[in-house]
């Protein structure tokens, strides 16, 4: 099956203000943000990629602009509200300082499956929202392009924690215990037995993600960065 590369957006004016953004329109990247979108081109430079899905949200966007300018092949991002950030409802737009005050902020870092944000979604529908989501899109690139492919998708730090959280196969209750930085970079690998995650939150250099195929491997079978999940 192909490998996803999640990517989270490079850092935004939300998080350099310490502002729970949401869907609040105009959060762009900031200076920083920008540099590490730049980055990222380079950094996915030696990996051939099929497909580019992103967020629908301004800083998800531009996080792939440098990648898709550098890969004309690729055209235009799809764009898919499935992967957008979690809807935090009347949270939306405060300070984290503030929200770290309220009563459901523990309940949110320590029983994330219980936690549901007053206006808004729970923590359990982001989960089932975007790992359907990356599912169905993976089933969709394997189908079009082989068991090969590789894809990228951008998308923001709580969709990638619950995505990786049910790769890894932890309730979503743990996935505060996963941390992944600003243009990131996390690799999970379905396959019709379980998911292999290979990357958690890679800020660094990624060319052993390219496929190259195994020297015993049966004809077809493609190694993702050398690891057969044989220890």
């Amino acid at each position: 099956m192909p490998t996803l590369l999640l990517v989270r957006h490079g850092r935004s004016t939300a998080n350099t203000a310490g502002i729970l953004a949401g869907w609040t329109p105009g959060v762009e990247l900031d200076d920083t943000g920008r540099t590490q979108a730049e980055a990222l081109a380079g950094r996915l430079a030696g990996i051939p990629l099929v497909q580019a899905v992103s967020s629908p949200l301004e800083r998800c966007r531009q996080t792939l602009e440098p990648l898709l300018a550098a890969r004309p092949e690729l055209g235009q991002a799809a764009l898919d509200e499935r992967l957008g950030e979690c809807h935090y409802g009347d949270w939306t737009g405060r300070p984290l300082a503030e929200l770290a005050k309220e009563p459901l902020w523990r309940t949110v870092q320590d029983h994330a499956a219980a936690a549901a944000f007053p206006g808004g979604e729970s923590l359990r529908e982001l989960s089932h929202r975007t790992v359907t989501a990356v599912r169905e899109w993976d089933e969709k690139i394997a189908a079009e392009h082989g068991p090969e492919a590789v894809w990228v998708a951008c998308s923001h730090g709580d969709v990638i924690k619950a995505v990786l959280a049910d790769a890894l196969g932890l309730h979503l209750d743990h996935f505060q215990r996963i941390s992944v930085e600003p243009c990131s970079v996390t690799a999970i690998r379905y396959t019709p037995q379980r998911p292999f995650v290979l990357r958690v939150g890679d800020t660094g250099t990624l060319a052993s993600l390219a496929p190259r195929r195994a020297e015993h491997a049966p004809s077809g079978d493609a190694v993702v960065g050398g690891d057969t999940g044989t220890g």
